[in-house]
């Protein structure tokens, strides 16, 4: 059993529709309550009575230390990719209700098996969020220190300082306009800025836990992409060759580009020693959860970024000041960070993920401020030719009090210029990690939730905790500024930004999609009958000639169904071969992005393609040309 518990001021259930086959039923579509503590519950294979009496008596212990009264239990699948049968889950459901009762609490319990709206208002103590988890053999999981938020589990190291000043720093929170002006965040008039009105609430509300699946995960599932795997950690998943292929082409852009900004390519380990002196200082001012593997008796840190490795490698390098601004970059397939369980969920947030980590060595401060403008322009670049345009993004910049002290004109020159918008500003009490500022742009999905893309972040204490040092033009050792930038961030959460816009065009009455130069299948031919496959294949052979990727819908199927097919699987041209275009020099394209249909010859359908996918990676259809020998690798 895994649950998510919450001490909440406020939550806030509504009834949708059923969307199981077994569910209860309600006399109650809606319902609020206060102050109280909520499961949010995963029944997993195997959880019995004494899981369930075991998870409420830990929690009715908490409720009691807290003087909470209420208990909500609410059914929340999201939690486990290793669920109980329905009817079976909801037998543990009762148990863990009737063992709540038995411990003097109010017991509010969300019906099982329907869709529902969740509101809540999480408190802000250190305690107010746990994840835990429960077996028959005993609490597999975790018992959370009094001391934080965070649970350690077995290969889970300590928490480190960081997430603890985090817990303590006072967040002042503004919106800085095109004029220059800070207006705080809940004066500031936001028409016309619907989606940073949501960013913005989203960020000092901070509550991150979705009350249901959110649309990408049921795209990248149904479209072959991405899927979860049971036999691994959860947030650790198995790419389908669809999604194989779109997160190669991502991954070599980023890769390209930034070679093209200037950066070498340096390959790093995964796994380092726990006891390093500056890798462990380094860890404590870092804010993220970490995994701790055991080798030969000697602990090991799987690495949540590519600074460690690069870090020691420019420890060991001799650099001197006519070489600044030195950039440095690895593509870290994978990164490792031990997120809640509760917040990992689908490509948004997940324990093991593929970062795109460039780090920049400046000279000093002003060297480091040219370059954090110049790379916030790289980003900006990056995310529209991945086809995430300006307008799909809101802008966070985060600093310290002291920063805007003596950087504010810096920091309103940025937004002025180069974003052209009102962005969100974080103002800290004081600098609780390494950086100082930092800027993200983050993308709201369909859900009103935001997520943080690129990022770059100017880093005052690396140089020297690493020893990373240049030789100046006095012939003095001097510690540097670094940088750190991702301009895509992870390349996880670019599939998931691209997926949820397509489910947020759909909602509009768009057209969902793909950008042309990341579909799968760009092309696909439809053969009215067997004797025109042989010409299918010919056509789409001729297109690989020009690096477009193209199948043929040789299937038993009738033509509506297979034309229909090609409109679900969001392939941009669609051809369908009879009689008449076997024998013509034309073909009858149906431009699914348009909704139209173009005869023209097979040769300017080639230069349409590559006109839009210009200077974009290639790469060759993941998947046999013929759709009849393909595997199905989702139901």
């Amino acid at each position: 059993m895994r649950i998510l518990q919450l001490d909440v001021n406020e939550v806030e259930y509504e009834l949708v529709k059923p969307e199981a086959k077994i569910y209860e039923k309600s006399d109650e579509n809606k319902v609020r309550v206060e102050n109280a503590l909520l499961l949010l519950v995963s029944i997993e294979k195997g959880d019995d009575k004494s899981v369930a009496e075991q998870a409420v008596g830990a929690a009715a212990e908490f409720a009691k230390k807290q003087r909470i009264g209420t208990m909500v239990i609410y059914p929340f699948a999201h939690l486990s990719s290793s669920l109980e049968a329905p009817s079976r889950a909801l037998e543990v459901l009762h148990e863990m209700r009737t063992a709540a009762g038995t411990h003097g609490l109010r017991v509010v319990s969300s019906p099982f098996g329907w869709n529902k709206k969740l509101k809540m208002e999480i408190k802000g103590h250190p305690l107010a969020e746990m994840s835990r988890h429960y077996s028959r053999a005993g609490e597999a999981g975790s018992t959370p220190k009094e001391r934080s938020n965070v649970a350690p589990e077995s290969g889970v190291g300590e928490e480190s300082t960081a997430l603890r000043d985090e817990e303590k720093v006072r967040s002042t929170w503004y919106i800085l306009d095109t004029e220059g002006r800070l207006v705080e965040a809940g004066k500031f008039d936001y028409s016309g800025h619907k989606n940073l009105k949501k960013f913005a609430d989203y960020e000092i509300k901070k509550v991150r836990v979705y009350s249901r699946a959110p649309p990408h995960i049921r795209l990248m599932q149904s479209h072959q992409l991405v899927d979860y795997e049971a036999g691994s950690d959860a947030g650790n998943l198995r790419y389908y060759p669809n999604g194989r292929l779109v997160k190669k082409l991502l991954e070599n852009y980023v890769t390209e580009r930034v070679a093209e900004y200037g950066a070498v390519e340096v390959e790093t380990p995964i796994m380092y020693d726990y006891e390093h002196p500056a890798l462990k200082a380094y860890l404590h001012r870092f804010p993220a959860r970490h995994y701790v593997v055991t080798s030969d008796d000697k602990e090991f840190f799987l690495r949540f970024s590519a600074d460690f490795g690069q870090f020691l490698m420019v420890h060991d390098a001799t650099i001197s000041y006519k070489q600044l601004p030195f950039r440095f970059y690895e593509l870290t397939r994978y990164s490792f960070r031990r997120e809640k369980s509760g917040e990992v969920v689908g490509l948004k947030r997940l324990r093991a993920f593929t970062m795109p980590d460039m780090h920049t060595l400046c000279k000093d401060l002003e060297s480091a401020r040219e370059e954090f403008g110049m790379q916030f322009r790289f980003c900006q670049q990056t995310l529209a030719e991945i086809g995430i345009g300006e307008e799909k993004y809101e802008a966070a910049i985060r600093f310290t009090e002291e920063f805007w002290t003596g950087n504010g004109d810096f920091i309103r020159r940025i937004v002025r210029e180069q974003f052209k918008r009102p962005v969100l500003i974080e103002m800290w009490s004081f600098r609780y990690a390494y950086f100082d500022p930092k800027f993200e742009f983050n993308m709201i999905d369909s859900m009103d939730k935001a997520t943080a893309l690129s990022t770059v972040q100017i880093d005052h204490e690396n140089g020297e905790r690493y020893g990373m040092s240049y030789v100046d033009s006095d012939g003095k050792k001097k510690f540097p500024k670094v940088l750190h930038c991702s301009p895509s961030g992870a390349i996880e959460r670019v599939i998931y930004a691209l997926l949820e816009f397509a489910s947020i065009r759909q909602a509009e009455g768009g057209v969902p999609s793909l950008p042309l130069w990341l579909s799968p299948s760009q092309v696909r031919f439809l053969s009215m009958s067997n004797k025109h496959i042989q010409r299918c294949v010919e056509l789409a052979e001729k297109l690989k000639e020009h690096d477009i990727r193209a199948d043929v819908d040789d299937t038993d199927s009738t033509i509506d169904k297979k034309i229909r097919a090609a409109e679900q699987e969001w392939v941009p041209y669609i051809c369908v071969i009879g009689d008449r275009e076997a024998s013509s020099s034309t073909i009858t394209v149906r431009v699914r992005q348009e909704k139209k249909q173009e005869k023209m010859e097979l040769e300017k359908l080639a230069q349409i393609i590559e006109a839009a996918t210009k200077g974009m990676p290639k790469a060759p259809l993941p998947l046999p040309v013929l759709l009849s020998k393909r595997p199905i690798f989702t139901s």
